[in-house]
C-alpha cells in the first residue's frame, strides 16, 4: 500500500489485527527486514512495517530527509489506516526516527523500543563521518554500501550471515544516491532526546549488541539505567534482527 507525502509515494504493510505495532528499519534498509519477526506478531496483533523516505519502495522529497519529516510520514501513514495508538520499535536510524515521532505525537505512543539505536545525537567526529559518506557514496555508491554494510556485523557474523550480508547490499544498491545523501544528512542533524527519553512515562526498551561496531554497549546500557528502560543484550554486532533474530522476537513480546 502507499500514501503520498510531500508529493512523494510512501510504502508501507499493515498486518493483523489487535494491539498496533509499528516497524522503522534502519539506514539503507527497507521494511523486508521485518518478514520474519512480522510473520510471527501478526498472529496476535496489528503489524505496521513503513518504508521510510528515501528506502525501499517509497520515494524521496528533498535534499535532507530529517528525522522529524520522516516520523510526519509515518504519521501519514497511521492517519491514512485510522490508528491513533502504537507502540513503536525502530531499528538503528528507525530508532531516531521514533524518538522523533514520540517527541511531536506523544499522546499517540504506548511504548517505544530502540534496536541497536541510540537517544544521543552525533558527536562532531561522527557528523564528520556523515559528511565523508555524503561524498564517497556521490563518488562511488557501490564501494560506500560494500563497506558500509558489512561493516555493522561482529567478525563472526560476517561469516555466518555471509548471504544475508550479500541481500542487504543488494537491496542498497537499488537505493537512489541522493536519497543516501539525504538520509545521512538529516542523521547528522538530528536532536538528541535522551532527555525526552528520560521523562517519557511510558514502556521503554533498548535493545544493545555486545559486539556492536557502532554503538558502545555499556554507554547503552548505562543510557537504558538512566531512562529507565528495559535493556536487552544481544550477542552480536548492530543487525541483530539477522544477528541474533531468536531473542529478538523474544524481547519483543514486552512491547504491548
Amino acid at each position: 500500500m502507499t500514501i503520498d507525502f510531500e508529493g512523494a509515494k510512501i510504502n508501507f504493510s499493515s498486518e493483523g489485527e489487535g494491539n498496533p505495532l509499528v516497524l522503522l528499519h534502519g539506514f539503507l534498509e527497507d521494511i523486508r527486514i521485518w518478514n520474519d519477526l512480522a510473520k510471527e506478531l501478526k498472529k496476535e496483533r496489528q503489524v505496521i512495517c513503513i518504508d521510510l523516505p528515501g528506502h525501499g519502495k517509497s520515494e524521496g522529497f528533498s535534499d535532507v530527509h530529517t528525522m522529524a519529516e520522516m516520523a510526519n510520514a509515518v504519521k501519514k501513514v497511521l492517519d491514512e489506516i485510522e490508528v491513533e495508538n502504537i507502540s513503536i520499535a525502530g531499528h538503528s536510524m528507525g530508532g531516531y526516527v521514533s524518538l522523533e515521532f514520540l517527541n511531536n505525537f506523544p499522546k499517540m505512543v504506548k511504548s517505544i523500543m530502540l534496536i541497536n539505536s541510540t537517544p544521543v545525537d552525533d558527536s562532531v567526529e561522527k557528523k564528520k563521518a556523515r559528511e565523508k559518506a555524503v561524498e564517497l557514496v556521490s563518488k562511488n555508491k557501490k564501494a560506500y554500501i560494500n563497506m558500509a554494510i558489512p561493516n555493522l556485523f561482529s567478525r563472526e557474523s560476517k561469516v555466518k550471515f555471509c548471504p544475508e550480508i550479500e541481500d542487504l547490499k543488494n537491496r542498497a544498491m537499488k537505493m537512489e544516491v541522493k536519497n543516501i545523501q539525504a538520509a545521512l544528512r538529516g542523521m547528522k542533524i538530528r536532536t538528541n532526546h535522551k532527555s525526552l527519553l528520560r521523562s517519557a512515562s511510558i514502556q521503554k526498551a533498548i535493545v544493545a549488541g555486545e559486539e556492536d561496531p557502532i554503538l558502545d554497549f555499556n554507554e547503552l546500557k548505562s543510557i537504558a539505567e538512566e531512562c529507565d528502560c528495559n535493556f536487552y543484550a544481544t550477542e552480536n554486532g548492530h543487525n541483530s534482527y539477522i544477528e541474533d533474530a531468536y531473542n529478538l522476537r523474544k524481547n519483543m513480546h514486552f512491547i504491548d
